[in-house]
């Protein structure tokens, strides 16, 4: 049984609702199962800390979470073509599993949400994967073969799953889900080949 860590940070839903879909994907794939985190929010007042627990929704990961997968699946909202200062500020806490080599050799992918058609999806998910390339992780991308990204109108690029939230803050669309979902199938299966021994 492979494990990967679905690790994400939101702070309306959307990229919660991703996150969901893709440890759907994950489960998808016999022999596979997602583990679901998220990380804390980070606030300019240098004495505001949040509770260790979160008041709702999934537990906040520790390095544990990360040395001990399969796998993982990186989400984060866009904040200026950038990932969330949440997300980064957990990876600039990583340094002792880089020093061990704790990642070296895992599948990851990166998702992310974003609310305008021009407001940085791929920079996003590009951006999320610098501290991976960095921890040693084989980056999986969507490959063109998968056909709900060259027919969607909303969310979604080669980079990675995006949703296109929108003013109103839309649900993700079949296509987005979908490819949400085979971001995971294509983890789960690489995490148990690499498992196995085909690399």
């Amino acid at each position: 049984m492979v494990e990967i860590l679905v690790l994400y940070y939101t702070q309306y839903g959307s990229t919660m609702e991703m996150a969901n879909q893709v440890a759907r994907g994950v489960e998808e794939i016999s022999n596979a199962t997602a583990r679901i985190r998220t990380v804390p929010g980070v606030s300019p007042v240098c004495q505001a800390t949040e509770d260790s627990i979160p008041a709702s929704g999934h537990a906040y990961a520790n390095l544990d979470d990360l040395s001990e997968c399969d796998g993982l699946a990186l989400g984060s909202p866009t904040h200026y073509g950038n990932m969330a200062a949440s997300m980064k500020h957990f990876w600039d806490n990583t340094t002792e599993l880089w020093f061990s080599g704790g990642l070296a050799g895992k599948p990851a992918g990166c998702f992310t949400a974003v609310s305008s058609m021009h407001g940085g999806h791929e920079t996003t998910l590009l951006s999320m994967m610098l501290p991976l390339f960095h921890h040693g992780m084989m980056i999986l991308g969507i490959p063109s073969t998968e056909v709900a990204l060259m027919k969607t109108v909303s969310g979604g690029t080669p980079y990675g799953p995006s949703h296109l939230s929108g003013k109103d803050k839309n649900g993700l669309t079949a296509d987005e889900k979908t490819i949400c979902r085979n971001l995971g199938k294509r983890l789960a299966r690489t995490a148990i080949a690499l498992a196995n021994g085909n690399s």
